[in-house]
């Protein structure tokens, strides 16, 4: 017989064998953690490493150090860190709690090193003037030491996202979790507001900025604000204004068409202004001139930005009316076209936020001159002289016939590139700061830097002074110069502008107001030189009265007028107080014009 032998089977591989060690080990599974622990972990994330901004500024609060101040101060980053984990509550879905978090936490990056680096807040009008941004003025706030920061708060919990499995959950339990985190965030917000309510509803009542610290949900609220304003707000209607304005009687067998040159200054101090008093004279050329000119040395901003600025102070609405309008409306630059003057707008700076926008092309980047425009894309505001003459030429004669409008918006001394806004032979302090980090300049070098750009705005105005005088022959001429807003440099640690306006400093707030009119112009409108030195040198102007002051000195009668707006009012009622008491065949030539009285800062 013969016999069968078992099947020979391969052994398992077990430790004692050579050939059971594999050369790729593999690693263990990592763990799958539930989607709770990943909201509550990053959003403490959020709140610690992410908020040293908002943390920084809750350690210069009164009375801290004390046992009561670290009690607020953990309340306080209880209710930030529940505020995070309720936000990412109502995102925590299989499909967007990573995408979530990473966006929150790249937001949170940025938004740290820019309250960091330039000690701004962030709201609705700093988003709304980020959106706004050029390609030239992002690539200004570009540099290795943002690219740093932004990796060294965001790259840490993104890796650790990307690597970390979490648990799936069925879709109703999903819904409980969620909703059970939603309702502990919401929990712990109101238990910690009851622990310190005295405490925290002072502190956000005396010290505002800190509610626009709180870092990312700054800009989600800012966003939501941006995002939600078409629903607040009709932007597809333009509702008219002024469709009823005409020409008054100065326009009545007129010789010499009125021509006035309007120039829309970016981020100007009033105090940097030589002509204004400061110290340093970075306006040789207009202090010369300060017999012709008005320098109103009280006048103050609509807002802190370009965005929320120029389309508040070529409205008729006023600072008030403007912020809470639900409608949007034509401006001043519409009102002057339906007179049937010719308006010419030139940009050389981001664009003029919709005030210009039926007016067709009005930029000059297509302008092209080696010494002006010596940074690739950028040139100085004196470009905007160049062809002046051949534009004008270009406008409808019937129109120029009546009077004509030129608006010059500048780029000015806008930041945090000082440097490049003057020429090298304006460079009158130095060192300046060479660098768009600020603060890693000596305050001093920054400050130089920005007073060099005042000297090329000095530049710019005294060319276009010599130009309107060379109208003369043909036009009766009158300029009127004003800055959207001011800047900070490095006061307090704060630089650049767009903070909140009730909670930015008066630098950001308080602007230069230059006026010059020409003897043919003070006569025209019955207000001289003299009595508005006196009249605007301390009396307090604003944005509100751009829009009727224009009106006023064109002679454009409408509706949307308001003559006590209307910063030339009181000496044009003083000029005709004056020549009804002179009696008739009296002079009708304005008197001649006072010196500018001297104000040190």
């Amino acid at each position: 017989m013969h016999q069968t032998l078992p099947l020979l089977r391969p052994l398992p591989p077990s430790s004692s064998t050579p050939h059971a060690t594999s050369p790729h080990p593999t690693a263990p599974p990592r763990k799958e953690l539930h989607p709770a622990w990943v909201v509550l972990l990053i959003s403490l994330w959020l709140a610690t490493v992410c908020n040293v901004p908002l943390w920084r500024e809750v350690a210069t609060l009164p009375g801290h150090g004390s046992l009561r101040s670290w009690g607020f101060a953990l309340a306080f980053g209880a209710i930030v860190t529940a505020g995070n984990a309720g936000l990412l509550a109502l995102l925590a879905w299989r499909w967007t709690l990573k995408p979530a978090a990473a966006l929150l936490l790249v937001m949170a990056a940025f938004g740290a090193y820019f309250m960091l680096a330039f000690g701004i807040a962030i709201d609705a009008s700093m988003l709304t003037n980020v959106l706004q941004t050029d390609v030239h003025e992002a690539g200004d706030l570009l540099g290795l030491r943002m690219l740093l920061t932004v990796a060294a708060l965001a790259a840490p919990p993104l890796l650790w996202l990307v690597r970390t499995p979490v648990r799936r959950l069925s879709p109703i339990k999903q819904v409980a979790h969620n909703g059970l985190l939603l309702a502990g965030s919401i929990v712990v917000i109101v238990g910690s507001l009851l622990m310190v309510f005295q405490d925290f509803s002072s502190t956000m009542r005396n010290h505002t900025k800190l509610r626009y610290l709180i870092n990312p949900l700054n800009s989600v609220y800012a966003l939501g604000n941006v995002a939600t304003k078409p629903l607040r707000m009709d932007n597809h209607t333009l509702v008219p204004v002024g469709r009823d304005a005409h020409l008054g009687a100065s326009y009545a067998g007129q010789a010499k068409p009125p021509l006035l040159v309007l120039v829309l200054g970016e981020t100007g101090r009033s105090g940097n202004f030589g002509i204004n008093g400061y110290a340093r004279d970075t306006t040789p050329l207009l202090s010369a001139r300060s017999k012709e000119l008005v320098s109103a040395g009280n006048a103050w901003s609509c807002g802190t930005s370009t965005a929320a600025s120029v389309p508040c102070m070529f409205s008729h609405l006023g600072k008030s009316g403007y912020e809470g309008r639900s409608a949007n409306f034509e401006s001043l630059i519409d009102v002057l076209h339906h007179a049937g003057l010719a308006v010419l707008w030139l940009d050389n700076q981001s664009g003029c936020k919709g005030v210009c926008d039926r007016l067709g092309d009005t930029k000059t980047a297509n302008l092209k001159d080696p010494e002006l425009c010596a940074h690739k894309g950028e040139c100085l505001d004196r470009i905007m002289l160049k062809d002046l003459d051949a534009r004008l030429a270009a406008l409808p004669a019937e129109q120029r016939q009546r009077g004509t409008v030129v608006v010059m918006h500048q780029l000015g001394s806008h930041g945090p590139a000082y440097f490049k806004r003057s020429a090298p032979d304006a460079k009158k302090f130095l060192p300046e700061c060479a660098s768009t980090a600020l603060q890693e300049c000596d305050r001093q070098q920054v400050v130089n830097a920005y007073d060099n750009s005042v000297v090329e705005t000095d530049r710019f105005l005294d060319g276009v002074l010599q130009w309107l005088g060379r109208q003369d022959a043909t036009a009766q001429t009158a300029m009127v110069y004003v800055a959207d807003h001011g800047e900070s440099l490095g006061e307090n640690n704060i630089y650049l502008h767009g903070l909140p306006y009730s909670i930015a400093p008066d630098v950001q707030k308080h602007v230069p107001w230059i006026t010059w009119l020409s003897p043919a112009m003070q006569a025209r409108i019955g207000a001289s030189t003299g009595c508005l030195q006196r009249d605007l040198r301390d009396r307090r102007v604003t944005h509100d009265h751009y829009f009727h002051s224009v009106l006023g000195l064109m002679d454009v009668q409408t509706g949307a007028y308001q003559p006590e707006q209307d910063m030339f009012t009181p000496c044009r009622d003083a000029g005709a107080a004056q020549a009804r008491a002179d009696g008739p065949g009296a002079a009708t030539v304005p008197l001649p014009a006072a010196a500018m009285p001297t104000r040190k800062s």
